[in-house]
């Protein structure tokens, strides 16, 4: 068996691999997808080895050459991947070389397809995460724009899917913006430790071959080069950290699509979803159903999945590099994507949904949500907490018996319950006189969340 059969490594090898085992072994059905890093690569590797005197500058300049039409058939569908090749990496090589002959066959030099792929992958993640956060930039301002429309808007919030305090809508948005800006940060913190140049480690060792690695990362844009050959050739901890990032992002969004799917039922009749981003049923016609959010809700999993799946995949594994690490790939790309896709979707239904003002009205009545703030008048009255709790809490069933809130009870039955409370009651109770008496910081108090609408436009340029 020699080159010229396909495969580059078949010198040591006396018969022909198993047409099962090529067809068990390939790769480049999916990692295709890091053919441009692969390019990018490779061309900063040639500059190298001809500013260290291993290619000249006409040979360098011929492989990058090469490399950019490969690319460019590559683009345009012309390009024919064959799985016998096993990957992308090996699939650009043996084209470059059968286009400009032997010095193709000298790019490889002072690297190994462990360090090689390591490059490519983090290349990839780099610009996958550069991407997810434009992606979740424009979710924010969607959730911020709602604030000048939604402004005085107040909503039922909820524990343990209980009603529990009014809130703002506003002050709503604005915590998916918070959520939200803590995955950005992530994907920050992690950018930073994907941005180390694995190149030129080669296979687990290092290299003999007089090269300059610092020369690789600045053209690549690395902000640093791993300094141990033996964990650059073995390290996966970048792929799963993207991974990890990636999962509390589509948690969040399965939070958000499940609440919005809650609020669009006809028992809350909180929300009206974009039709664009519904579907309808095949047997009920009068059916608008919420699949976007549904699915989103639902491809939480298939993330979950894939982060469970790499951490698998790593546990036991023995230094260097071993061919389980090609899994690593798909379950990656697929989060990815993913996600992607959740987040550009999602920001189009926040935009383009319409709050139930009038039905939201109506039910603000119900569930008490005053009684905290009620609560918290007595103790500015002096009284302490958990007996201030126990008064109020009485008065919620007095009103409950009732059937009405807790601003129709009777100046009688406030005075009953603790002599301090007088008319001066009143002044406070009821959702909208509630929501005024909010005062801290972060909390839904209409002021301090008109500076959190402010904060959150200056930030985001909106």
């Amino acid at each position: 068996m020699s080159e010229s059969q396909g495969k580059p490594w078949a010198g040591v090898f006396e018969g022909a691999t198993d047409p099962r085992v090529e067809k068990f072994t390939e790769s480049v059905s999916y990692d295709h997808r890091l053919y441009a890093h692969d390019i990018l690569g490779s061309v900063a590797h040639a500059h190298m080895l001809a500013k260290t005197g291993v290619l000249t500058e006409d040979e360098s300049d011929q492989i990058a050459k090469g490399l950019a039409q490969i690319g460019k058939q590559i683009a345009e569908g012309s390009f024919v991947f064959r799985p016998e090749l096993e990957d992308i990496h090996m699939n650009i090589e043996r084209a470059l070389i059968e286009q400009i002959g032997d010095v193709g066959r000298k790019l490889h030099t002072g690297r190994s397809r462990n360090d090689q792929v390591s490059t490519d992958f983090r290349l990839w993640i780099r610009d996958a995460i550069d991407r997810l956060d434009d992606l979740l930039v424009n979710l924010q301002r969607a959730f911020v724009s709602r604030c000048e429309r939604d402004e005085g808007v107040i909503l039922p919030g909820y524990t343990h899917l209980q009603r529990a305090q009014p809130v703002l809508a506003n002050h709503y948005w604005l915590a998916y913006c918070e959520k939200l800006e803590r995955d950005r940060l992530r994907l920050r913190d992690c950018r930073a430790r994907v941005n180390q140049l694995p190149l030129g480690t080669a296979a687990l060792a290092g290299t003999t071959i007089a090269i300059d690695r610092q020369m690789v990362a600045d053209e690549l844009g690395f902000e640093g080069v791993l300094a141990n050959s033996l964990d650059s050739s073995s390290d996966r901890d970048f792929a799963i950290e993207y991974c990890f990032v990636l999962t509390l992002i589509a948690e969040h969004l399965s939070t958000w699509a499940e609440e919005w799917i809650l609020w669009s039922t006809f028992e809350f009749s909180f929300l009206k979803l974009p039709q664009a981003y519904c579907t309808g049923s095949s047997i009920m016609p009068q059916k608008i159903n919420p699949d976007v959010l549904e699915l989103t809700r639902g491809k939480t999993a298939r993330v979950v999945g894939n982060l469970q799946s790499l951490l698998v995949l790593v546990k036991g594994l023995p230094l260097a590099y071993n061919r389980d690490l090609q899994e690593d790939k798909e379950r990656v790309f697929d989060s990815a994507e993913t996600v992607e896709a959740c987040v550009e979707l999602a920001t189009a239904v926040v935009a383009g949904a319409e709050l139930n003002r009038e039905a939201i009205a109506q039910q603000l009545d119900r569930g008490y949500l005053d009684a905290t703030t009620l609560m918290e008048y007595l103790i500015g009255l002096g009284i302490p907490q958990r007996t201030a709790h126990g008064i109020i809490g009485n008065l919620v069933a007095v009103a409950m018996k009732a059937g009405v809130p807790l601003s129709e009870l009777p100046l009688a039955e406030f005075q009953a319950a603790h002599k301090s409370l007088d008319e001066k009651v009143f002044d406070i109770l009821g959702v909208e006189r509630a929501i005024e008496a909010f005062s801290s910081y972060g909390s839904t108090a209409p002021k301090e969340v008109a500076k959190q609408v402010e904060i959150w436009r200056k930030r985001l340029g909106t």
